[in-house]
């Protein structure tokens, strides 16, 4: 059965897609802001916590500083796993339902 465009964007489905989808970058945004302002919140609030000495020679900020930019990575492959494993497969049923004759 052919659907409208109208018809699926008012579709039960598509509002519960959208509202997974939001609620899923809303999450992982929340979190990537937690380690990126935590960090930043560290460095104004206690450097001396960051500048103790792991080894000889390297600061503990440098470490913790890349760890932030690997869980922006890790972060960003949840996102990209999670879209293909359940929001693409259901906007491609979605579009199916409006090319179907």
């Amino acid at each position: 059965m052919q659907k409208s465009v109208q018809e699926i964007l008012d579709s039960k489905d598509f509002k519960q897609l959208m509202s997974k989808r939001a609620t899923t970058s809303t999450i992982l945004m929340v979190l990537l802001f937690a380690i990126y302002y935590g960090y930043i919140f560290l460095i104004g609030l206690n450097k001396q916590f960051l500048t103790q000495k792991i080894g000889e020679v390297t600061p503990l900020g440098i470490p913790l500083g890349v760890a932030v930019i690997l869980a922006a990575w890790v972060l960003t492959v949840i996102y990209v796993v999670w879209a293909n494993a359940t929001y693409d497969p259901e906007v491609k049923r979605l579009k199916g339902q409006l090319l179907s004759k």
